[in-house]
């Protein structure tokens, strides 16, 4: 094969992966089970590795006999499921140090929501291969793991997952001086930024004033720092049109889409303002899985 078809092979295989991941996360995330795994897992093999396979094997992909699926699972299954510790994420010092009560204000609602043991869901940043192979990553917990949610008319909205502490890693380790950030959530990159000597202050710009409510009443009087952090109730594109260039900012993180299906149009539109602010860094929730679709 020339590198033209074996481009076009990977595309396609890619555009494949990313359906069969789709209908599995959008329809029967808690489809593999305890007892199945566990059967074979007591053949010698990983957690991981009998997640997998459970799952090429619900989709039809024969890895024993067909070369093109073992394919498959050899360079993108393999690489793809990860068996996550739970106390990692419970020692993260958002989750030892904030409280969530039950509590709803207008439409939002905050809360605790939990994956179920063995449940798949999306748990960091699409990896990129240099073949140019993309690589969703599917974690589960071997049991369950209550995370914070705020839910939006009954339906989970935005939520601290161990896809958003992964995800904002680099952000919140690149953050100095006057952070800006656009998008409210729960708070975490606020929270996590504040923690920071190198950080001076957090400015969160949040159009929804249910969730600011929610965040300023039950979430900010727990922060240790909450005096570095400033509430502002606004567009967050009107934001940086008006007020951006006379603000004193270091470093600016954007963070207003659910996933990358929304995401794309807002990223290109940060993108532009980006460019009238040289002097700033900036960095963007998911890019790298946004990255991949353009």
């Amino acid at each position: 094969m020339d590198r033209k078809q074996v481009s076009d092979q990977i595309v396609n295989e890619n555009r494949k992966v990313f359906a069969l991941l789709s209908n599995f996360l959008n329809n029967a995330p808690d489809f593999v089970n305890k007892d199945e795994i566990e059967e074979i897992v007591a053949c010698g093999v990983s957690y991981e590795y009998a997640f997998a396979a459970i799952l090429t094997a619900a989709f039809g992909l024969d890895i024993v006999e067909r070369a093109e699926d073992k394919g498959l699972f050899n360079n993108y299954f393999n690489h793809m499921v990860h068996k996550l510790e739970a106390n990692e994420y419970y020692d993260n010092p958002y989750y030892k140090n904030i409280k969530i009560p039950t509590i709803k204000i207008g439409n939002s609602e905050l809360k605790y929501e939990h994956y179920k043991s063995f449940e798949g869901f999306v748990c960091d940043d699409i990896v990129r291969t240099e073949a140019g192979r993309q690589i969703p990553q599917i974690g589960f917990f071997e049991s369950e793991f209550r995370f914070p949610a705020i839910l939006e008319n009954g339906r989970i909205w935005m939520t601290i997952t161990p896809n958003e502490i992964e995800t904002m890693k680099e952000a919140v380790d690149q953050a100095f001086g006057n952070v800006l950030t656009f998008g409210l959530g729960l708070g975490y990159y606020a929270y996590m930024a504040s923690e920071k000597d190198e950080v001076e202050s957090v400015t969160v710009v949040e159009l929804n004033e249910d969730v600011i409510n929610l965040f300023s009443r039950y979430l900010l009087p727990q922060f240790k720092n909450a005096h570095k952090i400033k509430l502002i109730q606004a567009d967050a594109f009107e934001y940086a049109r008006t007020q951006m260039p006379t603000e004193k900012c270091d470093f600016v993180f954007t963070d207003l889409w659910h996933d990358v299906s929304d995401g794309i149009d807002l990223y290109l539109k940060m993108k532009e303002v980006e460019k009238h602010h040289r002097d700033i860094a900036f960095s963007y929730w998911i890019e790298k899985s946004i990255l991949c679709y353009l």
